[in-house]
C-alpha cells in the first residue's frame, strides 16, 4: 500500500495537567499510526504543544517565571506520558521552536501582502480560557457559548484576516467532499454554524494586552492570534517553507483528530486560512466525544478529570489503552467510571483474551510443547479460522473509517469464538481419550486463532501482544505486520510453546470485610456435619427462601497453590464477578469448567480457606470420590434467580 499516511493530534495548552481526554486522542492517532504502519503505509504522525496565548502568560505570571521557561517546565508532563503511553508520533512540536515562529510570520506577512490581511477597530466581548472574542449574539446567558465562563468587553484596533469571503466556498467543499468532516452530523454542526454570517477573524493582539505571542512582522506592536498560531503547526511541523520535498511527501494530511470543542477552529478558521494561503484541504477532520463522569464532561473546575496516571498504575499501560479504544465509539461521547473499566478489563482481558491463552498454552506443553503441524480439519475448525481471518478485513473496513471500538470487537469476536470452540471441542476429554490426531487440530486451530488476535491487537496493546507471541514460540516477540497476516501462510506449526503467568491478572475489588469464621473453624463444622447421624430436619417454605440461589457462569479456574482437591473459580452472576474456592479439583480439571453455566448459593456470608477469600457456595452433588456439578438444562443466563 503505497499512499502515505499523515494524521495530526490537536496541540495540547502547556497549562493543563494531561487527563483521559487528552491520552484518549493521542491513544486514538497512536492505535491509528501503528495500524498503518503494520498495512505498509508511510506513516508520519504529528502531537505536541500550543504555548502561545494568554493563559500560558498568566499562568507564568502567577509562578513569578518567564513564559518560555514555565513552558519548559510544563512541556515534560506531555511528554513523559506520551512515553509511558507507549506513543509512537514521529515529531513532537512546540510552538516556541523558532522554525514554527518563522512560518507564522511568513505566512502572516504573505496574507497582508496580499490583502488578506486588514486593520480595523473591533468591538466585542472576550473569553480569556477560550482566547476567543465573540459577538453579542454569540453568547449565552451573557457568557462564553463554549465554557460557560464570564466574557469581558473590548473595543481596541487589531487584524483581522478575511475569513467571511470564503464562506461559499467552504459550504459548497463540505457538501461535496462528505469525507472532510466526520462524523458526518459534525459536518451538519458546521454547515449550520456556516448558515449564519461569518464575520472576519481577529487574528492579533495588541502586546499592551498580551505580550506572549509570535511578533506580527508588519507591526511589532501586536502579536499573532493564539488559534492562528497553532493551527499552522500541521503544516509547519512537516516542513512547509522549510523542506518541499518533505512537505510534498505529507501533505495534505490524512487526518487532523481534534475533540468536538474545538470543531469551529479546525472546520471554518483553518480551512480558510488553507484556502488563502493556497494550499489543498485535509482529507479528513474528526471530531471525536468527550469523556464524562456521571454525564458531565470532565473538567478541572468540576474537579472529576481522571488521571491517566493513576488508571496505568492500576492495571497497566495496555489495559488502559484497550479500554480506551474499545468503550467508546469515536462520534459518541463515553461515560468513565472506575466501575466500568474495571469490569471491562475482568470481562475481556482477564477472562476472555487471558483464559483462552492459558487454557490453549497448558494443554500444548501437556502434548508436547508443540504447536501441531500437518493437522486434518473439519468443519468445525473451518469456521474457527475464518471468523480469525474476516477479522482481518473487518478491522480494515472499520479502521478506515475511523471506528476502532468496532475493529477491536472483531479482534474480540476471534477470541470468544475461540473460547466457544474449546468448549465443544473439549481437548482435555480428547487427551483422556488418547484421540491424538483431533486434539492436535483442536489445539493448532486455537492456537491460529490467537496468532491472528496478537497481530490485530498490537497497535492497541503492543507488550502485551509481544508477551502473547513469546507464548506462542515467537521469541522475539513480533508475529508479522497485518499486511503478511492477510497475505502469508501461517508459520506457526512447529513453534515451541512456552508457560506463562496470567496475562491479565484479574483485579479484585477489594470490599469491607464482615467478620469471617476461621478456615480451621469452618472445615471442622463441616467434618461434624459429614459425621452426624442421619436425620431429617424439615424447615418451612420461608427457611428456604432465605436462601438466595443464582445462576453463575464460570469464567476463569486455576487450582490453589498446595491444595490437592480445591479450585478458585472467578464467576459472572450477571453484572457482578466474585470468587468462589470449591473442592472439586479431582473431578475437573481448570480448563474444562470454563464456560459452564452452574447455580450457586449467593447469599453465603463470605470466608477464607487457605487464605483465598470466597463469596458463596456452588452447588454440586457427589457420591464417593465422584463429584458433578449441579447445571441447568438449556442456555439460561448468569445471575438468574433460582427456585
Amino acid at each position: 500500500m503505497s499512499e502515505n499516511f499523515y494524521i495530526t493530534t490537536p496541540i495540547y495548552y502547556v497549562n493543563d495537567k494531561p487527563h483521559i481526554g487528552h491520552a484518549y486522542t493521542t491513544i486514538l492517532a497512536d492505535v491509528l499510526s501503528r495500524y498503518q504502519r503494520s498495512l505498509g503505509r508511510d506513516t508520519f504522525f504529528l502531537t505536541g504543544t500550543d504555548e502561545h496565548g494568554q493563559k500560558v502568560e498568566k499562568a507564568a505570571q502567577k509562578r513569578n517565571v518567564e513564559p518560555l521557561a514555565h513552558c519548559d517546565e510544563t512541556v515534560v508532563r506531555f511528554q513523559e506520558l506520551w512515553k509511558r503511553l507507549g506513543i509512537t508520533n514521529d515529531f513532537f512540536i512546540r510552538t516556541t521552536f523558532d522554525f514554527h515562529k518563522e512560518v507564522v510570520r511568513k505566512i502572516l506577512q504573505e496574507l497582508y501582502d496580499r490583502g488578506e490581511i486588514y486593520r480595523a477597530e473591533y468591538t466585542g466581548w472576550y473569553c480569556v480560557g477560550c482566547e476567543r472574542f465573540f459577538t453579542e449574539k454569540d453568547l449565552v446567558e451573557g457568557k462564553c457559548p463554549d465554557c460557560g465562563r464570564e466574557v469581558s468587553a473590548i473595543q481596541e484596533s487589531n487584524y483581522f484576516f478575511r475569513m467571511s469571503k470564503y464562506r461559499d466556498w467552504l459550504v459548497d467543499y463540505i457538501q461535496t467532499h462528505p469525507d472532510f468532516i466526520l462524523p458526518a452530523f459534525r459536518a451538519n454542526e458546521t454547515l449550520g454554524f456556516l448558515r449564519q454570517e461569518l464575520g472576519d477573524l481577529c487574528i492579533s493582539r495588541p502586546k499592551s494586552r498580551l505580550a506572549w505571542g509570535i511578533e506580527l512582522p508588519f507591526d511589532t506592536d501586536y502579536v499573532c492570534y493564539v488559534w492562528f498560531d497553532a493551527l499552522i503547526n500541521y503544516i509547519s511541523g512537516v516542513g512547509y517553507l522549510q523542506n518541499d520535498t518533505e512537505f510534498a511527501r505529507r501533505w495534505p494530511a490524512s487526518c487532523h483528530l481534534i475533540g468536538k470543542d474545538i470543531l469551529t477552529t479546525h472546520s471554518v478558521y483553518w480551512p480558510t486560512m488553507l484556502k488563502a494561503i493556497g494550499l489543498p484541504m485535509p482529507k479528513t477532520i474528526f471530531a471525536h466525544g468527550w469523556w464524562l463522569t456521571g454525564n458531565a464532561k470532565m473538567s478541572k473546575s468540576a474537579g472529576n478529570v481522571v488521571d491517566p496516571m493513576a488508571m496505568i498504575d492500576r492495571a497497566g499501560v495496555d489495559a488502559f489503552r484497550y479500554f480506551l479504544l474499545s468503550e467508546m465509539s469515536p462520534g459518541s461521547d463515553a461515560n468513565f467510571s472506575e466501575e466500568s473499566f474495571i469490569s471491562r478489563y475482568n470481562s475481556d482481558l482477564a477472562n476472555d483474551l487471558g483464559n483462552l491463552l492459558s487454557r490453549v498454552s497448558k494443554m500444548i506443553l501437556r502434548s508436547g510443547g508443540v504447536v501441531p503441524q500437518n493437522v486434518e480439519l473439519t468443519d468445525i475448525d473451518s469456521e474457527l479460522l475464518k471468523t480469525a481471518k474476516d477479522a482481518v478485513s473487518v478491522m480494515a473496513d472499520n479502521l478506515a473509517q475511523y471506528k476502532p471500538d468496532q475493529g477491536i470487537n472483531a479482534a474480540m469476536g476471534v477470541v470468544r469464538a475461540g473460547n466457544r470452540y474449546l468448549e465443544k471441542c473439549a481437548p482435555w476429554q480428547l487427551a483422556k481419550s488418547g484421540d491424538t490426531a483431533r486434539l492436535n487440530a483442536v489445539l493448532y486451530c486455537a492456537a491460529e486463532a490467537l496468532r491472528h488476535v496478537a497481530v490485530l491487537l498490537e497497535p492497541v496493546m503492543p507488550e502485551k501482544m509481544a508477551e502473547l507471541a513469546k507464548v506462542l514460540g515467537y521469541e522475539n516477540g513480533f508475529i508479522c505486520t497485518i499486511a503478511e497476516l492477510a497475505e502469508k501462510e501461517s508459520d506457526l506449526a512447529g513453534r515451541k510453546v512456552s508457560d506463562t503467568a496470567a496475562l491479565f491478572p484479574r483485579i479484585i475489588v477489594e470490599e469491607e470485610k464482615a467478620a469471617e469464621p476461621k478456615a480451621e473453624k469452618k472445615q471442622k463444622k463441616q467434618e461434624k456435619a459429614e459425621k452426624a447421624p442421619e436425620a431429617v430436619e424439615l424447615i418451612t417454605i420461608d427457611d428456604f427462601f432465605k436462601t438466595k440461589l443464582k445462576t453463575a457462569k464460570i469464567v476463569a479456574a486455576e487450582r490453589v497453590p498446595d491444595a490437592k482437591k480445591l479450585l478458585k473459580l472467578q464467576l459472572e452472576v450477571g453484572s457482578e464477578q466474585r470468587q468462589i474456592v470449591s473442592g472439586i479439583a479431582e473431578s475437573y480439571t481448570p480448563e474444562e469448567l470454563i464456560g459452564k453455566t452452574i447455580v450457586i448459593v449467593s447469599n453465603l456470608q463470605k470466608a477464607t480457606i487457605r487464605g483465598v477469600e470466597s463469596s458463596g457456595m456452588l452447588l454440586a452433588a457427589g457420591k464417593g470420590d465422584k463429584i458433578r456439578l449441579v447445571t441447568l438444562d438449556g442456555d439460561i443466563p448468569s445471575g438468574v434467580d433460582v427456585g
